[in-house]
């Protein structure tokens, strides 16, 4: 399914937000990081990455805006963890994506 104004199938174009958010080492770290922790705060991260806070902030950005995880509000703190609805639709379009190309 295309739409009028884009080529792309809208699984796609989700699979290319999720890559996207996926290609940096230290997002990965942070992804896996959040899962053995279920939510932390951002210090806590900072504490684990050899980056400055500010270099991590930008990287949870991504990782939020691509949808993989969320971050709540606890003032001063913000507080993250993994987005598992997206997580889950993340690993289901790649799967069904490699598995369609196995097959070629």
């Amino acid at each position: 399914m295309t739409t009028e104004t884009s080529p792309y199938t809208v699984q796609q174009e989700k699979m290319a937000r999720y890559a996207k958010a996926l290609s940096h080492p230290a997002r990965l770290f942070i992804l896996e990081f959040l899962d053995k922790q279920s939510c932390c705060f951002v210090g806590n991260i900072v504490d684990e990455l050899p980056m400055a806070q500010s270099s991590v902030s930008q990287h949870l950005k991504e990782l939020k805006d691509a949808g993989l995880i969320q971050g709540t509000v606890d003032p001063p703190r913000v507080q993250y963890c993994v987005n598992r609805k997206n997580w889950s639709e993340a690993k289901a379009l790649f799967s069904e994506f490699f598995e369609v190309e196995s097959m070629v």
